[in-house]
């Protein structure tokens, strides 16, 4: 007679028993928000890369505000691609002005 384990403990035939840890996965909106920050400075016109660069602060957030979550990573992504983001708004405002 097998015994049954608790909830949220493995038996898979490996060696040990331990608890189940879920792996952590990176947050859409921090990634979206690192492509549209570094896409801000690819862009040619100033309206765009402005609003890539506003689109990449929002983004930025929400990352941030999901990596508070255990199962959700990215609050560095976040925090970089915020960064970029307030550089490529200055670039743009630059580029705008001259």
């Amino acid at each position: 007679m097998t015994m049954m384990n608790p909830i949220g403990y493995r038996n898979d035939g490996r060696r040990g028993y331990g608890p189940v840890v879920p792996v952590a996965v990176k947050s859409m909106a921090s990634i979206l928000a690192i492509a549209c920050a570094i896409g801000s400075f690819l862009v040619h016109n100033a309206g765009g890369k402005f609003m890539l660069a506003v689109v990449a602060v929002v983004l930025g957030l929400i990352g941030m505000l999901r990596a508070v979550s255990p199962r959700i990573s990215g609050g560095i992504l976040s925090l970089v691609a915020i960064v970029l983001a307030a550089f490529g708004m200055l670039v743009a405002i630059v580029d705008a002005v001259f």
